[in-house]
C-alpha cells in the first residue's frame, strides 16, 4: 500500500517544484486522466483495506479508466460537446464513495481499538 501513496507523493512533489506548461487544448484530457487515476489510486487503497486487493485490476482498472475517460473526452471535443463532463461526474462520485468507505473501516477499526483499551 505504500508505494501508490509514495508515487503520489513524488508526483505532487515534481509536479510543484517544476514549470512544466499544459496547452489549453489538452488541459481537460489531462484533468480526466488525473481524476480517472486518483479513482484508481482510491479504489485500490480501498480493496487493501478491504483485504480484496488484486494488483492484475488494478492495473487494468488504471489503464482503462484513463483509456475511456481520455476518449469521452476526445469525442465530445469533436462533437463540440462537453463530453469530458460525464466522466468528471463518474469519476468525482466513485472517488467520494471510495474516501467515504475507507473513513468508515478506519472508524470501524478505530472503534474495535477504542472499546478493547476500555474494556481492559
Amino acid at each position: 500500500m505504500w508505494l501508490p501513496l509514495l508515487a503520489l507523493i513524488i508526483g505532487i512533489l515534481f509536479g510543484f517544484l517544476t514549470d512544466f506548461q499544459i496547452s489549453d487544448e489538452y488541459s481537460s484530457y489531462l484533468s480526466i486522466a488525473v481524476l480517472a487515476a486518483l479513482d484508481t489510486l482510491v479504489g485500490g487503497i480501498r480493496a487493501h483495506l478491504e483485504k480484496t486487493f488484486d494488483d492484475k485490476v488494478f492495473i487494468t482498472g488504471f489503464f482503462t479508466n484513463i483509456f475511456l475517460a481520455a476518449s469521452l473526452a476526445f469525442l465530445g471535443v469533436h462533437l463540440g460537446v462537453d463530453l469530458y463532463l460525464a466522466a468528471v461526474f463518474a469519476f468525482g462520485v466513485r472517488l467520494f464513495h471510495n474516501i467515504a468507505i475507507i473513513r468508515r473501516i478506519f472508524l470501524v477499526k478505530w472503534t474495535k481499538k477504542s472499546d478493547s483499551t476500555t474494556k481492559d
